[in-house]
């Protein structure tokens, strides 16, 4: 108990990025085809346009391997204390919402993008709090 007492934020970050990446994973699973067709028009008047499928199919592995890490991490601190899988979830994270970013910008979507800069706040402070 005191494990998870002395490392509360840290494992609260790690459930909010785990329920964020692994909820959006099983999304783009379970509607392949949708979220390709929606994106496909949203990517429309940029270099991406014919990628598409290949750019979500990195996203999705990125998001699911993220949250797995994550999951692991809670797992590894709450077991001994340690942090290293849940720095990787962490780091990993922020680079898949820095990928979703960029795409956001090239897309010229800029209400997108500042919702993808919300979650990158809690994740970088994450990777902050995981290296001390």
């Amino acid at each position: 108990m005191k494990i998870i007492l002395d490392h509360a934020t840290e494992i609260l970050l790690l459930l909010f990025l785990i329920i964020t990446f692994l909820q959006s994973g099983i999304d783009k699973i379970s509607d392949w085809n949708g979220n390709v067709s929606w994106l496909k028009e949203h990517f429309s008047a940029t270099p991406f346009k014919n990628i598409v499928p290949i750019l979500v199919g990195i996203i999705l592995i990125a998001e699911v391997i993220a949250g797995l890490l994550c999951l692991v991490g809670i797992y590894e601190l709450m077991l001994n204390g340690q942090t290293t899988f849940a720095l990787y979830g962490a780091i990993l994270s922020c680079v898949t919402l820095l990928m979703l970013l960029f795409g956001q910008r090239i897309a010229k979507d800029y209400e997108g993008a500042k919702t993808i800069a919300i979650y990158f706040i809690p994740t970088i402070l994450l990777v902050f709090l995981l290296q001390f």
